[in-house]
Parts: structure tokens; C-alpha cells; sequence
């Protein structure tokens, strides 16, 4: 039985999946187990165990029978709950600035640069990046 683990509902799959693809197994020594481009589910183990999982949008939405995002009013505008970040995936890595560097050449856009936050813990590092999906992703190491 897996343990908990995010999976990530994307909006654009085959880019996401790419992103994941080609980080994941350098950064967490994570495989993919299946799943491709095309989709609609991909998920990544390490030890027999699912670290992430991948699925389509659309596709859950489909399943779900819903088409707009949970609190969506129907009005022009986002509200600003659905505007922020409501959750993050967390990466440990060995060194955050190469971590960072191969994110942001498979396709993530860059959020905040390699830091050191001794206020979050005394040999903390971290960057933050978005995957192409415009999901937000931090890399730490301490």
C-alpha cells in the first residue's frame, strides 16, 4: 500500500509530464511507472512506493462531472482564494542551485532564486519555480 502522495491535476499534461519526467529521477531517484505524454495519468515510485502522480485536468473533471474549479461563482472574475497557491510540492534535494538549474531547463519558470533562509532552519536552502502547469514547487535542502 502507498503511502500518502500528491497527485497533481494538470492542465497542460504533456508539458507537465515532460517537466516531471526529466527532474524527478535525478532529484529523488524516483522511476516512472507508467504513463506517457499523451496521457491522461503518468505516477513516478521510489522503493515500491508512489511519490507523485500526474493526472489530466479535464480528465478528472470528466470523472468529477464538474467543469469549473471548487468556490467558482460564475463571475468574471477569480476570486482570490482561487488565485493564490493552495498547495506546493515539496522537493529534498542534495544541492539546490543545480536542482534548480535542471528544473528551469526541462521547462519551469523561475520563482525565487537559490536562497539561504537560516529563519526556517539553520542550514535551510531553497528556491522556488514553477512547473509548466504554473504549479509551484519548492527546492530545499538542509
Amino acid at each position: 500500500m502507498d503511502a500518502l502522495y500528491p497527485r497533481l491535476l494538470a492542465t497542460r499534461f504533456a508539458e507537465c509530464f515532460d517537466f516531471y519526467r526529466a527532474v524527478l529521477p535525478p532529484l529523488t531517484g524516483a522511476t516512472l511507472v507508467k504513463g506517457s505524454p499523451e496521457g491522461p495519468y503518468a505516477n513516478w515510485d521510489l522503493a515500491d512506493q508512489a511519490l507523485l502522480a500526474l493526472f489530466d485536468r479535464s480528465a478528472m473533471a470528466a470523472a468529477l462531472g464538474t467543469a469549473e474549479p471548487p468556490g467558482h461563482t460564475g463571475a468574471p472574475t477569480v476570486p482570490a482564494a482561487l488565485a493564490q497557491d493552495a498547495a506546493m510540492l515539496v522537493l529534498r534535494v542534495a544541492d539546490v542551485d543545480a536542482a534548480l538549474d535542471l528544473c528551469l531547463r526541462h521547462g519551469g519558470t523561475p520563482v525565487a532564486p537559490a536562497t539561504d533562509r537560516p529563519e526556517w532552519g539553520p542550514t535551510l536552502r531553497s528556491a522556488h519555480l514553477r512547473d509548466p502547469d504554473g504549479r509551484l514547487v519548492e527546492l530545499q535542502s538542509y
